[in-house]
């Protein structure tokens, strides 16, 4: 088991250097660019489905006119026996 703990010894080595920077050369670059263009791409579509799916949604209550003309010529207890059976 030496070697694994030597390995790792290396590996940590490695990370330690790329730690290390400069302040003042540290910017994005073009893979932030990327990583930021593709979730913006990604939220305009889930955006652009969410409101065609929204638009397919029907609001209607029961407490609307539609119902409400429905039941207008019938008597509040039919109306009320109509409702719950």
């Amino acid at each position: 088991m030496p070697d694994m703990s030597a390995s790792a010894n290396l590996a940590m080595s490695h990370l330690v250097t790329l730690a290390e920077y400069d302040k003042d050369k540290v910017t994005p670059g073009v893979l932030g660019f990327i990583v930021f263009a593709v979730m913006a791409l990604a939220v305009w579509g889930l955006m652009k489905s969410m409101n065609r799916h929204m638009s397919r949604v029907d609001f209607a209550e029961p407490g609307s006119r539609a119902v409400e003309s429905e039941n207008a010529g019938q008597p509040a207890a039919d109306a009320a026996g109509k409702k719950q059976g």
